[in-house]
């Protein structure tokens, strides 16, 4: 509609990556658009918080814009940020973690200069598939759409991965039905190449062939079929291991790890500065173990999380590693029975790290304990923000908030942040 087109001045970007002008209404969210930009845009919903539009002509793009790398940008619903230079970047990625930081009342001036992962070091992928009439759609889905961009290139991503997207076109079409949806789990692990392939069919004698080949040509680690809860272990022609630290790790398929060589080093690094000198560490959420091997180099490790599989691979590694201080094991849903100060107590830091949801119970458990330093590790600043509070709240004083991004051009961020009691 005519009276829903609007020229306007984007004044920032949001914590979502969106450029935020001030429109006639309130205000106006603009995918893709960045601080400076002037723009008609056209007004697709209207909210309480503020409209959303889409860029119909640029006017006068912004000094700070720059080309982005990809050939998908704006198509591919990730990496909405490819726009911004790299200090601007860098500076909006600190700004991102203050201004969520500051609306639960602490100073922004607690955070320090993120650190910033470089273009092709993603080692996890999760792509969507769909077979056509024209061949098999293989990517990530396009921005609030289960519509699949057909990736030709990532530049976020480790080239071992990227250079299966053709063959693993070529596998899929002859392995999935017209129409037949699937997701693959694609890890690069120290033993090379893990793969998981999620589809609702039942694999043939053919198929089975079809997979162990594949895994022999491109010299993959295992592969993985999973039709509904059944997971098939079609083809393990080396076991897939992380390095953590001097431990190598089993890594259960499709299991959680650090997006990142780069970024998984920074959140290591700054969990050990933020212990120091701790003689007795516990690590909550500690899945197979990125924090606790590292800790167990100079400190005793009680390591507690609620996924058994990964307990059960840290647990394994834990008794073929040597030179590291003693590892003890728990199994423990942290959400239903948080760990509380008296169970910790003698300890002299604890280390948690739990999903994008937080640990509201479990860091409201920690706020009245006497225990010296806890380190908090994050992948969402908003609950992060939140039970940081809990923590302050509790008698803590919150020392360092260290942003780490390995979801470059995303509004996904790390944070690794250091309280101390008293």
């Amino acid at each position: 509609m005519a009276d829903d087109l609007l020229t306007l001045t984007i004044r920032e970007v949001g914590a979502q990556g969106d450029g935020i002008a001030d429109g006639p209404d309130g205000l106006v969210y603009i995918p893709y658009a960045a601080a400076g930009d002037v723009l008609k845009a056209r007004i697709t919903e209207r909210q309480k918080s503020g409209s959303f539009a889409e860029i119909v002509e640029m006017v006068t793009p912004s000094p700070a814009r720059m080309a982005p790398p990809c050939q998908h940008f704006t198509k591919c619903g990730g990496c909405q940020l490819q726009f911004m230079s790299g200090e601007d970047y860098r500076t909006w990625v600190k700004n991102r973690v203050a201004a969520a930081m500051g609306h639960h009342g602490f100073d922004p001036e607690v955070v320090r200069d993120p650190v910033i992962t470089p273009p092709a070091s993603r080692r996890r992928v999760a792509l969507k598939a769909r077979r056509t009439v024209q061949g098999v759609v293989l990517g990530f889905n396009e921005r609030q759409s289960h519509t699949i961009v057909d990736l030709k290139a990532c530049p976020v991503t480790r080239a071992e991965l990227t250079t299966l997207f053709e063959p693993l076109r070529h596998l899929l079409g002859n392995l999935l039905p017209q129409g037949m949806h699937a997701v693959l789990h694609l890890t690069l692990t120290a033993s090379g190449v893990d793969l998981v392939i999620e589809a609702a069919k039942e694999l043939s004698l053919a198929d089975r062939e079809a997979l162990v080949s594949f895994a022999d040509t491109y010299d993959l680690a295992a592969v993985h079929w999973q039709d509904g809860g059944f997971l098939d272990p079609v083809a393990i022609r080396r076991e897939p291991v992380m390095q953590l630290g001097s431990a190598r790790v089993a890594l259960p398929p499709a299991a959680f790890i650090q997006a990142s060589d780069e970024g998984e080093a920074a959140l290591v690094a700054a969990v050990k500065e933020g212990v120091d000198d701790a003689r007795r560490v516990s690590d909550l959420f500690c899945g197979i173990g990125t924090f606790s091997f590292p800790l167990a180099e100079s400190s005793q490790v009680l390591a507690v999380e609620g996924a058994k599989s990964a307990l059960d691979a840290l647990s394994a590694a834990a008794t073929q590693a040597t030179g590291l201080k003693q590892i003890v094991t728990r199994h423990r849903d942290l959400y239903r029975r948080p760990v509380t100060g008296a169970e910790l107590k003698g300890f002299d830091a604890v280390v948690f790290d739990p999903p994008r949801a937080g640990a509201k119970e479990q860091a409201a458990a920690l706020a009245v304990s006497d225990i010296p330093v806890i380190v908090g590790v994050s992948c969402n600043p908003n609950t992060f923000a939140r039970d940081a509070r809990l923590l302050v709240d509790g008698g803590y004083s919150l020392t360092s908030v260290l942003p780490v991004d390995q979801f470059l051009w995303s509004s996904h961020v790390e944070i690794v942040a250091t309280f101390r009691k008293g």
